[in-house]
């Protein structure tokens, strides 16, 4: 068998969660890009954020479905799962709560 790259031991699964429009995918992107997955911030108004892929994510500016994606920090690997806020899609979010180790909870103070 393959040794990993990473052992389960630096390996953390992490969810983005909070209501609509707190800015989940906004965090997200902002981890992409402090960690160097990404070079470029990608901005959700714009349409051009990299964790809302659907052409409807990136029309509406929300997140319909959840997304994945892996970022190292500090030796370890994350796994970040951005979920959706919207109530419609609350399916989305318990589907990815099976997965996760621990979540991070964005709260809008507006």
């Amino acid at each position: 068998m393959a040794k990993r790259e990473f052992p389960l031991e630096r390996t953390r699964n992490i969810g983005i969660m909070a209501h609509i429009d707190a800015g989940k995918t906004t965090t997200t992107e902002r981890i992409l890009y402090y960690t160097g997955k990404s070079y470029k911030i990608g901005e959700v108004h714009d349409g051009a954020a990299t964790m809302d892929h659907m052409a409807q994510e990136q029309e509406r500016g929300i997140t319909i479905t959840s997304a994945a994606t892996t970022c190292i920090w500090d030796n370890h690997r994350i796994n970040i799962i951005d979920t959706p806020g919207h109530v419609d899609f609350t399916i989305e979010v318990e589907r990815s709560l099976r997965v996760l180790d621990g979540a991070v909870t964005v709260f809008d103070s507006v």
